[in-house]
């Protein structure tokens, strides 16, 4: 027994002082570099369990009262990365002379992996450059308020068309689940042209599953979030390579093209150069993921705080009773009175700053710069996240205080938040492209719900799942009672 007991003992020796000299050559590697203060955590998979399963908010409050308010480092799905904190990291992420100099966007190894446009073990086709693409999806505009103008009352439409479908003689719903077949029927609207409500209900279950295992570690194992992830994007790309061809054959026939998709399939590089089906499919995909989670999840914590809050519920809508007092049977809603909607708007603010439908964002570094007096190497990762300021008393005045007045210009109370503390979605060139079309889809159906329904919740204490997109547990049941 001794003679076994002595390797042993030796070995968790020899492991504790390799941790030991692991741990000393990297703190004086920081030293010499001046990194940022912070901690690198675990060998390989670095903070990453707790980045991702922890919560979020605390995540990063923790480190910032630990190491700096302004920046500091970690380790996140295997890549060093650091986190530039406050309306002045903001300010420096989001200027345009900044971007695509010091960092351009990331995706991690896992969103590389299901978004990719080629199957597991095929060749990758030719790709045309990031910056051709990105060109070419935004030549037509599609995105701008004057172009979303247009799509206005189709998104009225579809918003009156669920509501009377799945809530009409109801009395009790769930809010998270209606907004995740709204927000997806909007999407495929606007970016396939195509509103197939069969269609639309198949492919629910397989964007979530997306949302789930985007930030996920890449694990291709039965049960892991990744592997169920890579399942729906495989699903979902057969289908869109399956309306591609169909939008292929409606544009031969003289169709008009009024959709992204329709965009996507004829646009060509500067060469004459048509974009592959299955990078149609994948950009197709991409598009589709940001409009539907993120504005679903606002939609979801949309009805939660106004259904806590009967005095907001009451203000909302005395607003959209006015604008519903100048419409005639059968008329939709205009760019005039999205204009007015501006308690509702500031209230939709509020709700994504207390539950924010997305935490953060990637970047990668492009090459060495230096920010808060530390140096940042060239390869490394920049988080950025809107938890280092949505709750910090020193930008927000009664920050637990839900209160939509904080945005209201020339308030006088003192709660507006300085520039670059509120950026729910981001700014300079990565600016939020889909912002208005966010906007619309959220206006559209507050209109429509508060002019037939006040709600109750049924779970006013339902536990909200932590992590880069949160998730109500039970999809938020309401009471409904029609006016």
């Amino acid at each position: 027994m001794e003679v076994l007991s002595l390797p042993l003992s030796v070995a968790i020796s020899l492991l504790f002082l390799g941790l030991f000299i692991f741990n000393f050559f990297r703190k004086s590697g920081d030293d010499v570099e001046k990194l940022p203060p912070g901690s690198l955590g675990w060998p390989i998979i670095g903070e990453t369990l707790e980045f991702l399963f922890g919560k979020h908010e605390k995540f990063v409050s923790d480190r910032m009262k630990k190491y700096s308010a302004d920046i500091f480092k970690t380790k996140i799905l295997g890549e060093k990365t650091v986190v530039v904190c406050g309306p002045e990291g903001h300010k420096f992420l989001f200027s345009k002379s900044n971007e695509g100099k010091y960092f351009t966007a990331f995706r991690h190894h896992s969103m590389q992996k299901i978004f990719r446009s080629y199957g597991q073990g095929a060749a990758a086709p030719e790709p045309m450059t990031r910056d051709t693409k990105a060109k070419l999806l935004r030549a037509p505009g599609f995105l701008k308020p004057e172009a979303l103008v247009h799509y206005l009352g189709e998104m009225d439409s579809i918003a009156q068309q669920l509501l009377q479908s799945h809530w009409e003689g109801k009395k009790e719903v769930k809010v998270y689940p209606f907004a995740k077949t709204l927000t997806l029927t909007l999407a495929s609207r606007f970016f396939l042209g195509t509103d197939d409500p069969e269609r639309i209900a198949g492919l629910v279950a397989n964007f979530d599953d997306i949302t789930e295992g985007m930030h996920s570690i890449p694990l291709s194992i039965p049960g892991t979030g990744f592997y169920k992830a890579s399942k729906a994007a495989a699903a979902i790309r057969k289908e869109l390579l399956a309306v591609i061809k169909e939008k292929k054959v409606a544009i031969a026939a003289g169709q008009p093209m009024r959709d992204i998709l329709s965009h996507m399939i004829v646009a060509a590089d500067s060469t004459g150069r048509l974009m592959p089906e299955v990078e149609i499919a994948g950009n197709t995909m991409g598009l589709l993921t940001a409009g539907y989670r993120t504005v679903a999840t606002a939609i979801a914590f949309l009805m939660k705080h106004v259904g806590e809050r009967p005095d907001i519920y009451s203000k909302i809508l005395a607003e959209q009773s006015e604008i519903a007092a100048t419409k005639q049977p059968g008329d939709f809603l205009v760019w005039d009175d999205m204009q007015k909607m501006k308690y509702s708007w500031n209230t939709v603010y509020e709700v994504m700053r207390f539950t924010p439908p997305l935490q953060g964002t990637f970047r990668t570094v492009l090459e060495d710069f230096t920010y808060a007096g530390y140096n940042i190497p060239k390869g490394w990762k920049v988080y950025w996240t809107v938890s280092t300021t949505n709750k910090n008393p020193a930008y927000f005045r009664d920050p637990e205080k839900f209160d939509p007045t904080r945005y209201e210009e020339g308030n006088g109370n003192g709660s507006s938040p300085p520039p670059f503390a509120f950026v729910p979605f981001g700014g300079g060139p990565r600016m939020c492209p889909g912002k208005e079309y966010a906007r619309f889809a959220i206006l559209t159906f507050l209109h429509n719900v508060v002019k037939r329904y006040k709600w109750e919740l049924l779970l006013p204490n339902e536990k909200i799942v932590d992590g880069i997109m949160p998730t109500p547990q039970n999809g938020i049941p309401v009471l409904l009672q029609l006016h």
